[in-house]
């Protein structure tokens, strides 16, 4: 879903051998579905994610259907998705040397964010769990559904401020296909 993709989300992509289709934001989720995908990517895009909550409302539909990964945006509509809440950060991440913890793994990301809104981790309910935070500011930085192949980061894996530090996301939403 194309909130204001970037163009080297869809070279990852088909890097990994994907067959793409690149569907408008406001796509129905039923035309979605038409496309008998083996999963949706939720892009990156700009502004309030409030202002794009029938993204929310798609992804709502989709999940459960099919794998979902949302980047930035689609981050900020996922949480919403399952009822999440967003806020404005006083200060935006903007940049590409930005510290984020993988909770999982254990591992320190140096990453590229471009946002000026953040997911609040008290309004997620019990079945999604915090996989990454800001070592800046602690801000959640990804998401995952305890039992659903449903993921998001809010920073930027197709862009490489290391030598393809988060590429690894690619992969794992590659592998839930």
């Amino acid at each position: 879903m194309d909130f204001g993709i970037k163009r080297n989300i869809v070279n990852s992509l088909a890097a990994l051998g994907c067959s793409l289709i690149i569907v408008p934001a406001d796509t129905p989720p039923q035309e979605i579905l038409d496309f008998k995908p083996n999963g949706v990517l939720l892009s990156n895009g700009p502004g309030d994610p409030k202002d794009a909550l029938y993204g929310a409302e798609t992804a709502s539909a989709l999940i459960g259907k099919v794998p979902l990964f949302g980047i930035c945006l689609g981050h900020q509509l996922l949480a919403s998705a399952f009822g999440g809440d967003t806020f404005k950060l006083p200060f935006g991440h903007r940049g590409s040397n930005h510290p984020v913890k993988d909770m999982e793994k254990g591992r320190v990301y140096i990453t590229s964010q471009n946002h000026g809104y953040a997911v609040k981790a008290e309004s997620l309910p019990k079945e999604l769990k915090i996989t990454h935070c800001s070592l800046n500011d602690g801000t959640i930085e990804g998401l995952r559904h305890v039992k659903l192949p449903v993921f998001s980061v809010q920073y930027h894996p197709e862009f490489s401020p290391g030598p393809a530090d988060s590429f690894y996301l690619f992969n794992e939403f590659l592998a839930m296909l």
